[in-house]
């Protein structure tokens, strides 16, 4: 017999048998159905985490440092050590990095320290002021919301967190102080949150800088600065992530100026700053695949280098049990299916003894028996596969529209991988073809002489 010939016999098996292969379908339906669903919500669910954990600790990026020499005797690094010289940073290396292969941009930046930024009228809050080309910013994925970088000394510019919380610190130690009275009041408590949440208009505004001095009850106060650009807020972000994300960006001219007024130096924790030599360079790479050959060509310029991809394998270790977990409870579904189709298959064997009988005593042997019942469960865990991605992708579509409308947002969160679908119809046809083995290996037994006889 050939091929044509059986899916022939199993067509019209299964539609003879209605009742019987509508409800094995419908169980493999569900099984293939939870299957797809349940590895497409792991899928998905990585995906956002990772698009969260990207946006906030910046998977795409490498921390380039100098290189750290090897300590002295006295537990020192000496920076006069010829492997100390040639671990530094430098902009010959600079300019080596951002010619590599995968390099998006190469961006200096040195961050001098957290510090209180006031405006005129005494409103303030604390940022973290980094040093870097303010040009470069948006070849690091930044865009402007207002204004645009100035060569200009004493420009500065802001990121969107650092418009937020610019209040009256006298207004706010009140509060606080009426919350150390009040621990439990709700309203100031609510009241707090709210002024941290405030933001404020700083375009083209004047700002300065203080900083506590290394003598006690001194405090030193910069000059003021021109506010000459606010940076967007982030993709995937939101004002209440950029609350605590807070920066603000000079010059390098800029911040010399700021560590001469405000006496910073190597004894308040502040890396000195070096013409042609930088302290810290941050690299943006095309894409996450290739960070990893990107951080290891660098390290051959004698530099060190930091990233985030630790943390992005160990999220990728954590939703690789969660799919294993959901493949699991897909393929349970799909094991209480197969139940009904061995039954339905055995009484089919049981009903069909005569028509059996019939073609062994017309010459068919063991093996075309036991090949037509396989193709027939093989044919009816096809069906049941189709069935079931469509049920999965009608359950996607009611669990997005039902996020859409409680999160009045228009992202979809859940998605179907191309991939998964093969892999669920798949089951679904093993489920059939192994549900048919026993009733195959029934029928092709049957004694033909008997079967003809009883009938």
């Amino acid at each position: 017999m050939r091929i044509r010939d059986y899916m022939s016999l199993a067509f019209d098996q299964l539609r003879r048998r209605k009742v019987v292969t509508a409800l094995c379908a419908a169980g493999i339906s569900i099984g293939c159905a939870a299957i797809i669903v349940a590895m497409s919500l792991g899928d998905s669910a990585q995906s956002y985490a990772e698009k969260e954990m990207n946006s906030f600790l910046r998977i795409d990026e490498i921390t380039v440092t100098p290189f750290s020499a090897g300590g002295n005797r006295s537990g020192e690094s000496n920076p006069n050590s010829d492997e100390a010289i040639r671990g530094q940073l430098t902009d010959q290396k600079l300019e080596v990095i951002r010619k590599l292969p995968h390099v998006k941009s190469a961006l200096p930046m040195q961050s001098l320290s957290y510090m209180p930024m006031f405006m005129s009228d005494d409103r303030n809050n604390h940022v973290e002021v980094i040093a870097t080309d303010l040009n470069e910013l948006m070849s690091m994925g930044n865009t402007f919301r207002q204004g645009s970088p100035s060569d200009i000394p004493d420009t500065i510019v802001l990121n969107h967190g650092a418009t937020f919380g610019l209040i009256d610190q006298q207004a706010l130690n009140d509060l606080y102080t009426k919350l150390e009275r009040d621990p439990f009041n709700e309203e100031l408590n609510k009241q707090i949150n709210q002024i941290q949440k405030l933001p404020a208009s700083l375009y083209q505004k004047q700002v300065r800088f203080k900083y506590q001095g290394m003598e006690p009850n001194k405090e030193l106060s910069s000059s003021y600065m021109r506010v000459t650009g606010i940076l967007a807020k982030p993709a995937n972000s939101t004002d209440s992530m950029a609350v605590y994300d807070k920066k603000a960006y000079v010059s390098f001219e800029t911040a010399e100026l700021l560590m001469d007024q405000l006496k910073l130096s190597e004894s308040s924790g502040v890396a000195p700053l070096k013409k042609g030599q930088y302290n810290a360079v941050v690299v943006k790479v095309d894409q996450q695949d290739h960070v990893a050959k990107v951080e290891e060509q660098i390290k051959k310029l004698v530099l060190n280098t930091q990233t985030n991809l630790n943390q992005k394998d160990r999220l990728t270790e954590q939703f690789a049990i969660i799919r294993t977990i959901a493949l699991g409870a897909g393929l349970f579904v799909l094991l209480i299916a197969s139940i009904s189709i061995v039954v339905a298959m055995t009484m089919s064997t049981y009903q069909r003894r005569r028509q059996i009988g019939i073609m062994k005593v017309l010459g068919a042997n063991l093996g075309q028996i036991r090949n037509m019942f396989i193709i027939e469960a093989a044919l009816l865990g096809f069906i049941g596969g189709l069935i079931g991605v469509l049920m999965s992708y009608w359950i996607v579509w009611g669990i997005n529209g039902a996020v859409i409308t409680a999160t009045s947002s228009q992202e979809t969160i859940i998605f179907i991988p191309f991939y998964i679908i093969p892999l669920g119809i798949f089951f679904a046809i093993l489920t059939g073809v192994l549900s048919g083995i026993y009733p195959a290996l029934s029928a092709s037994k049957t004694d033909a002489l008997t079967a003809i006889k009883r009938d």
